[in-house]
């Protein structure tokens, strides 16, 4: 097994860049619902789903059904002209979002939706004659690799690369072990007081918030969003979530910002929505949608015939397999059997995050041990997939967890019960 990695590994080191290397070297074969199997057979259960992008499950029939068709028409292209797919997907796309957005712009990545966002943002700033034309995010969040998106994250370490934009801010972020639901009105006011020079409502046009900060699965506590948007309405500042990791289902709800009782102006999407077909999305209200002029916002894949397929299908799933409500019930357990997990090893596991089918696992120092919480984190990453589970390595004292959403509950005990395994291994 570890020969024929090494030698795959090796192979991708003088042939790719290192910015791709993170995740522990699995050379996967072949994935189907939430199994995956490598290069010499051996099967693993995902907790990964991808990374969050599987959640109609791995290799779903539907899914290649709906490709295989579109490949077999003779249409797989049509820059934006209109067809057929497209329209239905919009249609099912639209049901999906339960009455929350009127209009959608269909990209191909994440980071691609997150740049249009920007760009929508700050075409309604003008409109409404604001003066500078600044975003507003948090510490810690993330909004992708492209440079608009960089320029949302304070991380000096993941952005010296690009230009800095001086319109934009950085508020602490909430964190729920810091800041109790009760008094987290006044901690989002007490951080805006450090800002005080600043004219919110003349040099501000969009507040963007990841619906949870991705390295923890960390929400916010409620009351701290509904005051963001409660300055938003006031300020004319559009309230834009980050949904990547968090929508179509992976919370236990179709969007993750539905936690919150809010109602956001725009939302970023990608992952699960084409269950590993790349496609993203903006959605909003016609008013901000409309904004562009004919013709300046298209992209050369957007809403291409075989993404729409995937759009399809995966919609289909959803309602066909109820996925969103499975995904909260399970969700439930899974959440119980990870703080029995953070119970047993306390003294290891600072903290459990997450909602759904998405959490984390938080260390933190032990005096007794010699790895950082970190590398723990780390040693329990390899650990695991020695033991034929994949979880998601962050590179911080976290590991992630999202298995698709189609899983049922002997699976999901089963992955619980090797995660633990792993974790008495390290520290043993």
């Amino acid at each position: 097994m570890f020969s024929s990695i090494n030698k795959t590994h090796k192979t991708l080191n003088n042939l790719e860049t290192r910015g791709m290397h993170q995740q522990f070297n699995v050379h996967w074969k072949k994935a189907r619902g939430v199994f995956v199997v490598d290069r010499n057979n051996n099967k693993y259960l995902d907790f990964t789903s991808g990374i969050f992008v599987a959640n109609v499950g791995h290799s779903n029939k539907e899914v290649i059904n709906e490709i295989s068709k579109s490949l077999k028409s003779p249409l797989i292209y049509s820059y934006n002209y209109p067809h057929e797919k497209r329209i239905n997907y919009l249609k099912l796309l639209e049901k999906f979002c339960k009455g929350y957005f009127e209009k959608f712009y269909l990209l191909s990545g994440g980071s691609e939706s997150v740049e249009a966002a920007i760009k929508l943002s700050r075409l309604y700033g003008i409109k409404k004659k604001k003066r500078k034309l600044g975003i507003i995010s948090l510490n810690g969040n993330w909004h992708g690799r492209t440079m608009g998106a960089q320029m949302l994250n304070s991380d000096p370490n993941q952005n010296s690369w690009t230009i800095k934009d001086k319109r934009n801010i950085f508020l602490d972020f909430p964190y729920p072990w810091k800041v109790k639901n009760k008094n987290s009105k006044n901690f989002f006011k007490d951080s805006l007081k450090k800002f005080k020079k600043k004219n919110f409502k003349k040099d501000f046009c969009a507040f963007f918030l990841e619906s949870f900060q991705g390295w923890g699965a960390v929400f916010y506590p409620k009351n701290y969003v509904k005051e963001v948007e409660k300055f938003c309405k006031k300020n004319d500042i559009l309230l834009v979530f980050d949904e990547m990791q968090a929508g179509f289902g992976r919370t236990g709800k179709n969007f993750g910002f539905q936690h919150y009782n809010v109602k956001p102006d725009l939302i970023c999407c990608g992952k699960g929505m084409g269950s590993g077909f790349p496609i993203s999305g903006v959605f909003g209200s016609k008013k901000i949608l409309d904004l562009p002029a004919p013709g300046s916002m298209s992209s050369t894949n957007s809403a291409n015939p075989l993404a729409c397929a995937a759009g399809i299908a995966t919609l289909k799933e959803f309602k066909n397999k109820n996925i969103v409500k499975n995904s909260e019930i399970i969700g439930k357990l899974f959440h119980i059997e990870l703080n029995k997990i953070k119970k047993k090893f306390n003294e290891f596991i600072f903290d459990i995050q997450g909602k759904g089918l998405i959490a984390a696992i938080i260390f933190k120092v032990n005096n007794n041990s010699n790895l950082s919480p970190t590398d723990l984190a780390n040693v329990v990453c390899e650990k695991a997939i020695k033991n034929k589970l994949l979880v998601v390595r962050t590179g911080r004292e976290s590991i992630k967890l999202g298995p698709p959403l189609i899983i049922n509950k002997q699976e999901l005990l089963k992955g619980v019960k090797i995660l633990e395994r792993s974790i008495f291994e390290t520290i043993s």
